[in-house]
């Protein structure tokens, strides 16, 4: 087993019930988690929202001992033993969070109510292994690009499939903080060991309510790679969302919030909430 390395997380916290812990990617923060939630819950009370920095992300220390995903997943651990105990609560993972939440998952299958995964990394896990589509922009808008500063404007071109002035204010507003903060050291020596000891699927399938959206023009982690995962959830439902990239919760909110609030109803009828 590797090393125990504990950190004490920074997080959000919203609302009071029932917990639901929500992971980020790499590298943005809570804030993004934030953005894309909180209009889901925004009409549905009795949910205690828990939004954390990852180690080396936001506002979370990522000190030596942080230096592998097994280590990150041990923080994450940690952090649910310190604010959730032994309570049930569901789980939300968007794209390297959701590699993270599926291996939460296997350890912690019965006190997970439900799962839903936004953009997750599937089944190959290193960039250059992964099945994407070529890079595409369905909704381009050049004149908006020009009027953005240099880094905002080439982070936001480089990942947006739909480029409106709605997009570049949730993609500054929720993701580009994260960016800028970013401890880039800890994150380059987490991402030599960027690949969990045990892979998540391994065990038992996760027999609760499960959502798993993808974007069709995601370059990013793809589409093909997360309809594998399928048989260790058999209860998924599996959404490919055209006209949507990696940030898919910003270019195609609406199907978002749809599929998110129909899976909250899953969880709550099979749980009896």
């Amino acid at each position: 087993m590797p090393d125990r390395a504990s950190v004490t997380l920074n997080f959000v916290e919203k609302g009071a019930g029932i917990p639901v812990l929500a992971l980020h990617g790499w590298p943005p923060d809570h804030r993004l988690m934030l953005g894309c939630l909180e209009p889901v819950f925004a009409g549905r009370a009795g949910y205690r929202r828990l939004y954390p920095d990852l180690p080396g992300m936001g506002r979370s220390p990522a000190p030596p001992s942080i230096a592998s995903a097994d280590h990150l997943l041990d923080a994450v651990g940690d952090f649910v033993d310190a604010t959730i105990g032994n309570a049930p609560f569901l789980l939300v993972g968007e794209s390297y969070g959701g590699y993270l939440a599926r291996a939460l998952v296997r350890s912690r299958a019965e006190q997970v109510l439900g799962l839903a995964l936004i953009c997750p990394v599937g089944t190959a896990v290193e960039n250059a292994e992964r099945t994407v589509p070529d890079r595409q922009v369905l909704r381009a808008d050049p004149e908006l690009l020009d009027s953005l500063d240099d880094r905002l404007g080439k982070e936001f071109a480089d990942i947006s499939v739909v480029q409106t002035p709605e997009t570049v204010r949730r993609f500054r507003d929720e993701i580009m903080p994260g960016l800028a903060v970013a401890d880039t050291e800890a994150l380059a020596r987490i991402r030599q060991r960027w690949q969990l000891t045990e892979p998540p699927e391994d065990g038992e399938p996760f027999a609760r309510p499960t959502l798993i959206l993808t974007g069709r023009q995601d370059d990013s982690v793809g589409y093909v790679d997360q309809f594998a995962l399928l048989p260790h959830y058999p209860r998924a439902s599996f959404a490919v969302l055209d006209v949507a990239g990696h940030n898919l919760q910003i270019e195609q909110p609406a199907l978002f919030d749809a599929l998110m609030l129909e899976w909250l109803d899953r969880v709550a009828a099979e749980s009896r909430l």
